[in-house]
């Protein structure tokens, strides 16, 4: 049997589920669109650190072939076999792209089948300047097995927060991708007093939760940093056949006012939505697949046009109180299409 080489392995369903939940309920802190760095390592030999953080899983082109040998697309050390230079690991050093608490790992081996390393580690550090040898490293993730070929999912537990992770191979090979899932932490007393917050930034510690629809990209995107680089950096649901909107549900960053909104139509430009509404709540509660928790929607910004490849900018069209506060924003797309970014600006309450 000729094993096809080009083939991605699938989770199980255990492990879809709970990929899942650490893509429902925490954002990848490590994310290079978020800021994470790759700042050294002890060897990339075939496999440029860099890799680790690209989006995606990582692909294979079996005839690609560099000066050093095959190139993959991942971190690849050369063979130490844990002897070498006195080490018995191989080791990267990444800069969070927000700092955080972290919950769970993603090390994704995805392609590396005969050059995998046996097991994996994590430290973490608080460091405000690149660390050095004189650095404090914790360790978050005790030396555990991996397979091969797989995407390796590992929840911890750990309250800290922290600024730098240190991933250990042991005692050497690949790793094509590594996702540090976690919450964001926002030291609030960094705004000004008076000063407008972006409280739907994934940054600041928002969560895009649910949305009717994600058939040609992630809901997420709606509020990453920056503008959206192509039409793929957006949330764009399928062509609706109902008379029902689409929508999406973030979870504010804080409690807090809405005082302007920008609806960003950036590379949408024969596909965004016709018009848009806000509503906004108050809730403790996250879980907005139980329709039978009692919830008032309020609107904030009635049914209004949009227009193609736009930063829409709204304050006058805002309807409620300058001080009413909201805890969630549902964002109502009629019929369907496709938003680039969404910004809600107010102040912080409580």
């Amino acid at each position: 049997m000729i094993e096809d080489w080009f083939a991605q392995n699938k989770l199980s369903a255990t492990d879809a589920l709970l990929e899942q939940k650490l893509k429902t309920h925490y954002i990848d802190l490590a994310s290079e669109r978020l800021g994470g760095e790759t700042l050294s390592c002890s060897d990339d030999f075939f496999a440029k650190m860099e890799n680790l953080l690209k989006p995606g899983r990582g692909v294979f082109i079996a005839e690609k072939f560099t000066e050093h040998g095959k190139w993959m697309d991942g971190w690849e050390s050369r063979r130490s076999y844990g002897r070498n230079n006195g080490r018995d690991s191989d080791w990267c050093i990444i800069r969070l792209g927000i700092r955080g608490v972290i919950r769970a790992f993603d090390i994704d081996t995805n392609y590396f089948r005969g050059n995998a390393p046996e097991k994996v580690s994590v430290e973490a550090c608080v460091s405000e300047m690149q660390p050095d040898k004189d650095t404090v490293w914790h360790t978050v993730f005790e030396a555990t097995d991996i397979e091969a070929h797989s995407q390796n999912l590992f929840e911890i537990a750990n309250d800290t927060v922290w600024t730098h992770v240190r991933l250990r191979m042991f005692p050497d090979g690949g790793i094509a991708r590594f996702r540090v899932y976690g919450e964001a932490y926002v030291n609030w007393d960094d705004f000004v007093d008076g000063e407008l917050i972006n409280l739907a930034s994934i940054s600041n510690g928002a969560k895009a939760l649910l949305a009717s629809d994600m058939f040609f990209s992630n809901k997420n995107n709606l509020i990453m940093p920056g503008r959206g680089v192509n039409m793929g950096d957006g949330w764009q649901t399928k062509r609706s056949r109902n008379p029902d909107p689409d929508w999406s549900i973030i979870k504010l960053a804080a409690t807090g006012s809405v005082n302007k909104v920008i609806i960003d139509t950036c590379h949408f430009k024969g596909n965004f939505p016709d018009s848009f509404m806000l509503e906004g709540c108050i809730s403790d509660n996250d879980d907005f697949t139980d329709d039978t928790v009692n919830r008032t929607w309020t609107t904030i910004i009635q049914n209004t046009k949009l227009h193609a490849h736009r930063e829409h900018v709204f304050t006058k069209e805002i309807i409620t109180e300058k001080n009413q506060p909201f805890t969630h924003v549902r964002l109502n797309i009629y019929p369907d299409g496709g938003i680039s970014r969404m910004r809600v600006l107010g102040n912080r309450q409580g």
